[in-house]
């Protein structure tokens, strides 16, 4: 079966200046009647080499009761490591079409190159295109997944791949503290090592009605946690207090988002982020987030160190993978 890309999609639509229907979101998600048009609330912005280390733990944790997302400066990863993955990226959405399809998903696997995800409720589309494969832990990766072409594709992933866990090795730490219990808790308990890693790159082309569409609808991640580098062409969207607020672009930053499963470990006193993505209509967008999962058997359910007569569990303990069986497929948890 042919599947229609968004991206072909897209290069019609500029010259109808319209988009197909069923890329026309429903009025309570329209971005152009939904989103908050006051004074915006910033995202938490966090300097990692604060120097403070208390002062560093106490921020991540606030950010991560009041908003369950912020952002990273002096993160560690160098620029030259985040702009090759972005370049190679890029790159392979810029290949025509034929080449691209090499790796599309096969039919089950949520490897590969791809366009329609999840169910919807109302039958609508999202306007993007996107390609996932795992790239950590190294037992875990199928090269088959990774694009031979742009050539030194391989060579930037795994680059940032062995910058990026300990980094979330570190947000682990930090959030762990946060709760007033020992640093390697939260990371013992999504899996340890064998944390799973998965890469998204989200591409997200140009449209002629971004006030109508939705580049990826309003969700939370499953994950543990998420760290998301974006191109510089805004468009995430925080649900937060009743409104839907713009992130603001911060050159050079990196975006956590607390995920399902760390808001579960922690009784729900971290929020797993409400956010969606817009599309601009000049410009294509791209994010690359990866979501740090734990193994498909790993138990998770409130710490019992956070759980206590007057606090009692708010969350039911499952595998992970049933938890996601159920979120993807829109199931009751």
């Amino acid at each position: 079966m042919e599947v229609e890309r968004v991206q072909a999609i897209a290069s019609l639509s500029v010259a109808t200046n319209d988009i197909p229907p069923e890329f026309v979101r429903s009025e309570h998600e329209q971005p152009g009647i939904t989103t908050y048009r006051g004074p915006v609330p910033e995202i938490p912005v966090i300097d990692l080499e604060d120097g403070d280390e208390g002062r560093v733990t106490r921020a991540i944790a606030e950010a991560s009761q009041e908003w369950g997302i912020f952002q990273l400066v002096n993160h560690g990863i160098p620029g030259e490591v985040i702009r090759a993955l972005q370049r190679v990226g890029r790159e392979f959405f810029e290949l025509p079409p034929e080449e691209k399809e090499k790796y599309a998903a096969a039919p089950g696997s949520l490897q590969g190159y791809g366009t329609k995800l999840q169910k919807d409720l109302e039958g609508k589309k999202a306007w993007v295109d996107f390609l996932f494969h795992n790239i950590w832990p190294p037992t875990h990766v199928d090269h088959r997944a990774w694009p031979e072409n742009p050539v030194d594709y391989r060579k930037a992933n795994e680059e940032y791949a062995k910058h990026l866990v300990g980094l979330v090795e570190k947000m682990l730490v930090s959030l762990s503290k946060g709760l007033g219990l020992e640093a390697d808790v939260l990371k013992h308990a999504v899996g340890g090592d064998d944390l799973e890693f998965l890469l998204k790159i989200n591409y997200y082309p140009p449209c002629p009605r971004p006030d109508l569409a939705l580049g990826v609808v309003a969700h939370t991640d499953m994950s543990a946690i998420t760290i998301l580098i974006p191109n510089d062409v805004p468009g995430l969207q925080v649900f937060k207090d009743d409104h839907w607020f713009d992130a603001k672009y911060v050159p050079d930053a990196i975006i956590v988002h607390i995920g399902d499963q760390i808001e579960k470990l922690s009784n729900g006193r971290y929020k797993s982020v409400l956010h969606r993505t817009t599309v601009n209509k000049e410009k294509a967008r791209m994010s690359w987030p990866v979501f740090c999962s734990p193994p498909g058997e790993t138990v998770i359910g409130p710490l019992p160190q956070l759980v206590s007569d007057e606090q009692p569990a708010q969350y039911k303990t499952k595998k992970y993978k049933d938890y996601a069986f159920c979120k993807l497929n829109k199931l009751p948890q």
